[in-house]
């Protein structure tokens, strides 16, 4: 039978995966619902920072981006990159975005051995994620955890490629594609990354 890619993962699973990412040098906590995932993601995030919230239903599902591009509290990233031109500030774009104070967004999957799986159509985020900012922050729904590599990857490709394809289409008028995978097996600086694993079905 094929895996239920939308079915929250069990409490042995959680438990199995938070370990890991610890194990791997990820900060890892659990949470019940997406608003005190907010809270705790708000938490994290001194007032002043500079933050660039990276495209992700799973903000969009728990408020992230107002309480961060539209509050004023913080030096919005996205705000600044929306001032600009790609065509005559693609330069000036780029820096912005790969190297901020904070990063914050989620990811597609995490395997039970504490590897986070990020599949991007046009990569822009990924600089930040893998070690341009100096902190990163990722909301997960915990319908999101899989048991191994093999999974993550039917999960990227069978469950989220066509949610995002169905969401583009909406947007822009095109389909989306996996271009460019990240998967972060292991972080060297265990002050870097923070997890937040919700026990709600957030994102794709």
């Amino acid at each position: 039978m094929a895996a239920d890619y939308a079915e929250l993962a069990s409490k042995e699973r959680i438990d199995k995966t938070i370990a890991a990412l610890k194990e791997n040098g990820m900060n890892a906590v659990v949470v019940e619902t997406a608003a005190e995932a907010k809270t705790k993601a708000l938490e994290l995030l001194p007032e002043g920072s500079e933050v660039f919230t990276v495209q992700s239903e799973t903000l969009h599902k728990t408020g992230l981006y107002e309480a961060i591009d539209d509050s004023g509290k913080y030096k919005s990233v996205r705000n600044e990159l929306n001032k600009l031109d790609r065509a005559k500030d693609g330069d000036k774009m780029r820096k912005l975005g790969s190297a901020p104070d904070y990063v914050i967004g989620s990811v597609h999957a995490i395997t039970e051995d504490g590897h986070a799986f990020i599949g991007s159509f046009s990569g822009s985020q990924l600089a930040a994620d893998v070690s341009g900012a100096g902190h990163v922050v990722w909301v997960v729904g915990a319908q999101k955890l899989v048991k191994d590599f093999d999974e993550a990857m039917d999960r990227l490709y069978s469950y989220t490629l066509p949610l995002e394809s169905k969401r583009l289409q909406g947007v822009f008028g095109i389909d989306s594609f996996v271009a460019k995978l990240l998967v972060m097996n292991r972080e060297t600086n265990p002050e870097r990354i923070h997890i937040i694993l919700v026990k709600e079905n957030l994102g794709f």
